[in-house]
């Protein structure tokens, strides 16, 4: 049958349920127990025989068995599947006819006793049943799984209803953001809410998204990052704060890339980028046990640990031993050589962006363990304190997991001269044509000058993390509503 004659077809049993007086749409329905709880109250399987007390239940109907004067049902609500027995003799001629113009994916109301099936099955016998909502389309290929992928994405609550593994894989990163969210709170963490339209994007380097508001008739930006309200928030006294909500990036898409995207980001007056390490080794570990119930993940095939401490390996250090390539050699003026000799084009605007070039090529996919990649080139960390022993390195981590960037974190930058001084020189990458470096922030310099403690400050991908739990291959796997191409185009 065609789609526009199962659609016609459904719209005709519509109309007959209408006419028969039955309200297709109720308000309301009266539901004393969900799936779950009959099935725990019930379990052992004990029960053989039909008990006098009644339950009512509601959800999606996802299979139906016809056998003349008797019908089975399976009815799905949130939380699990159940059969159904529907006999004539029990409902009455009229009810059980009403019951035909039912299809599979209409939501029905069942009150009845719970038994059990000859086979052991647990099953409510229906004295009563009532319209909910009539599905006018059918569920994805018969109710057999919804494949196509662009599909999947466009239509998420086509795909939820078919896959079961995808509503878990939703249900975990629910778990696993409460996990880190109890972690962070047990510690004193304060969680905030910071602006999403800004005046300035900061904070990130990345191209911005932006709009403009037309009762104040000036241009906002939709944030690329949080870190410089935090940061003020720590110079108000706030000592260790944090914050979980959407970034929004105006770069392309790939299976690491949405742009749009969870980020976490926290800062703790009084410690480093060490502190840091360890807050997120315990960070991540704790979520992990909490939302999987091991510290052993698989991810695309590897098995991946993440009791044991993880590795800190100076950025250098690992493009060195990559790439066979002595970059702590490399000076500024040959930097468009050894880039074409390193087979790195268009070449890289400073040394910072050579190293960070063949990091991403020769390290970054070898990294699927947990590792610290530690003490990166100041030029590509403009908001990150300088390495006191070492010239033109500062304090900044990233943490890599099944070949992912999972965080990135500084001890942070507090000196307000130096911090002007970084800001003015991406201005001026800037001024050669680089649209994604950051701007000189004055709101954010002036509230530096006033004296910012100590400070070290992380971000985590949360659909990166998501990604590790659910062993998902895309991050559109872990995100609702990914964004995509208009239809067609």
């Amino acid at each position: 049958m065609s789609s526009d004659s199962l659609l016609e077809a459904r719209r005709t049993k519509l109309e007959g349920l209408r006419r028969r007086g039955i309200d297709p749409f109720p308000l309301r329905v009266e539901r004393t127990h969900s799936i779950q709880q009959i099935v725990e109250r019930h379990s052992p399987p004990q029960i053989q025989e039909r008990r006098d007390e009644a339950v009512g239940i509601a959800g999606r109907i996802v299979a139906m068995r016809r056998m003349g004067k008797a019908s089975f049902l399976d009815v799905r609500d949130g939380s699990g599947t159940i059969q159904v027995h529907a006999a004539i003799d029990a409902l009455g001629e009229e009810s059980y006819h009403d019951l035909g113009l039912c299809d599979i994916g209409d939501f029905v109301g069942v009150r009845g006793g719970v038994f059990r099936t000859k086979r052991g099955e647990l099953t409510i016998a229906a004295a009563a049943w009532t319209f909910l909502a009539k599905a006018l389309r059918p569920l994805p290929e018969k109710w057999h799984g919804l494949k196509d992928i662009e599909l999947r994405y466009r239509h998420r609550a086509l795909d939820l209803l078919a896959n079961d593994a995808v509503r878990e894989s939703f249900v975990r990163r629910s778990h696993m953001v409460s996990a880190i969210r109890r972690f962070l709170d047990d510690r004193g963490f304060l969680e905030v809410e910071t602006p999403m339209l800004q005046p300035i994007a900061g904070g990130a380097t990345a191209l911005p998204f932006v709009t403009h508001h037309n009762a104040l008739d000036i241009d906002l930006y939709l944030r690329i990052a949080v870190e410089l309200y935090l940061k003020r928030l720590v110079i108000g006294g706030i000592e260790r704060v944090y914050e979980i909500g959407r970034d929004f990036r105006n770069e392309g898409v790939s299976t690491e890339h949405n742009p749009e995207f969870t980020m976490l980001e926290i800062y703790e007056a009084y410690t480093d980028y060490r502190g840091m390490m360890a807050l997120m080794e315990a960070m991540i570990r704790h979520a992990a046990t909490e939302t999987l119930g091991t510290t052993e993940i698989t991810y695309r095939g590897h098995r991946i640990g993440l009791s044991e401490p993880w590795p800190r390996v100076p950025m250098l250090d690992a493009v060195q031993q990559a790439s066979g390539i002595d970059v702590r050699s490399v000076l500024p003026d040959e930097v468009p050589s050894a880039a074409a000799a390193a087979g790195i084009e268009p070449p890289p605007p400073t040394w910072g962006n050579l190293v960070e070039s063949l990091f991403e090529r020769d390290v970054e996919p070898t990294l699927i363990s947990p590792t610290f990649i530690t003490d990166y080139p100041v030029d590509i960390s403009p908001l990150a304190k300088r390495k006191a022993d070492e010239e033109g390195i500062v304090e900044r981590f990233e943490l890599f997991v099944g070949g992912m960037e999972i965080a990135n974190a500084f001890t942070e930058l507090n000196d307000p001269d130096d911090q002007r001084g970084r800001f003015e020189a991406q201005e001026e990458l800037r001024r050669l044509g680089d649209d994604e470096a950051q701007r000189v922030d004055e709101e954010f310099l002036f509230a530096m000058e006033h004296g910012m403690p100590p400070t070290g400050g992380v971000g985590v991908g949360i659909d990166r993390l998501a990604m590790l739990f659910t062993d998902a291959a895309s991050i559109r796997d872990v995100i609702l509503f990914p964004t995509l191409r208009a239809r067609g185009s």
